[in-house]
């Protein structure tokens, strides 16, 4: 009798577990986002022909943004890494960093990090970024990816460092003077979907 309690016990502490875990990210075929594959973001805002580069902007050389382009066909395709890169799949809620899957021509790192531009005045969303050891000093490099009512939205609310003060904001749009659109955090989310390219 004893043991069937203990039994009937655990199986209530793993379904309880279970309920509480995050659902998976899901790509347009209904397939989960998983660790280290690739995917191009379409763009459910506005155009739907809009593509994600890492740009150059800025009157610095490689000072290198992700931006989005119009016309074009499908952009950089993205990986996504888990705090913990031995999980195999991307869930809501979880701390990812992202990165662009094509090198770039100033030989940067393709990481993506939020990082405060004087000339737009508002954090915006670089390359440079660092893979990984998640702390206090990699903050600038962790996202999540939320669930939206068409797609999902991406939202700078890091949570590896658990005393580290973090204003959360939204990814969204933003146009600079010269009429360039950077990723930015925004209250205007920018919506997304994922498809895995091979």
């Amino acid at each position: 009798m004893k043991t069937i309690i203990l039994f009937s016990l655990a199986l209530v502490i793993l379904a309880a577990n279970a309920a509480r875990a995050p659902a998976p990210v899901l790509d347009i075929h209904g397939k989960y986002l998983h660790t280290k594959a690739k995917y191009i973001a379409n763009l459910l805002v506005g155009r739907s022909d809009g593509a994600l580069y890492a740009l150059n902007f800025g009157k610095k050389s490689c000072s290198l943004g992700v931006g989005v382009i119009y016309n074009e066909e499908e952009g950089y395709p993205l990986i996504f890494t888990p705090v913990n890169p031995k999980k195999g799949v991307i869930h809501l809620s979880t701390d990812v960093n992202i990165k662009f899957s094509a090198s770039n021509d100033c030989n940067e790192s393709s990481v993506w990090r939020v990082k405060y531009d004087k000339g737009m005045k508002q954090n915006v969303v670089m390359v440079g970024g660092v893979e990984g050891n998640p702390g206090p000093k990699t903050l600038e490099n962790w996202f999540k990816i939320e669930k939206t009512k068409d797609g999902y939205k991406l939202v700078f609310c890091p949570s590896v460092c658990s005393y580290c003060k973090v204003t959360c904001k939204d990814v969204g749009i933003v146009k600079d003077k010269d009429g360039w659109l950077h990723l930015a955090l925004s209250n205007e989310p920018l919506s997304v979907t994922f498809y895995r390219t091979y």
